[in-house]
């Protein structure tokens, strides 16, 4: 299993400041076929500075959702990191 990418990321409109809330396509390869899920995922900045980030699958997958879930909490929290995602 591999996260390739998130694409088609849309930021909602949240009036608190310390949570993001964003939808997009998640783009992963299981067992070597390459799949889309839409995915909606939230990242809240706790008080004590520590980063909550959820993700929620929308569509079915066929793959065991822990590691799947785990994977994606990874990539987003990477791509926050470097600045990808929309404002």
């Amino acid at each position: 299993m591999k996260i390739i990418t998130v694409k088609d990321i849309i930021r909602k409109d949240v009036p608190i400041y310390y949570r993001l809330l964003y939808t997009g396509v998640a783009i992963m390869e299981f067992t070597g076929k390459t799949n889309e899920h839409r995915i909606d995922f939230t990242i809240e900045i706790k008080p004590t500075g520590y980063k909550e980030i959820i993700v929620n699958i929308l569509d079915k997958i066929d793959y065991p959702l822990v590691p799947v879930i785990k994977e994606l909490k990874n990539f987003i929290d990477a791509m926050h990191l470097n600045g990808m995602l929309p404002d």
